[in-house]
């Protein structure tokens, strides 16, 4: 698969609004209106999760939901968090 360089990374979260480069990973901070709100939303993510594979590390404070990708086994971030990032952003629905 392969780590995406910096310029490709930069150019794909510029069309991902809200998602930002924390180091190795890709985040992006969801607001919801109250727990279960939040809670349904994490429940869609765990299912494309599952589908693809792929799985973010998810922190929920009430009725925010943070995620965070990045391809562990290849040391960053590859084309599988990008493809992540856009599922996930889709199942807000």
């Amino acid at each position: 698969m392969g780590l995406l360089d910096n310029e490709r990374i930069d150019s794909e979260l510029s069309n991902l609004p809200g998602w930002v480069r924390d180091g190795d990973e890709i985040v992006k901070r969801y607001d919801f209106f109250d727990f279960v709100a939040a809670i349904e939303f994490v429940r869609r993510v765990a299912d494309r999760a599952e589908a693809a594979n792929h799985h973010p590390d998810i922190a929920i404070h009430y009725n925010k939901v943070t995620l965070t990708l990045s391809t562990h086994s290849e040391g960053g971030i590859t084309e599988k968090d990008i493809e992540g990032a856009r599922s996930f952003d889709a199942a807000m629905g």
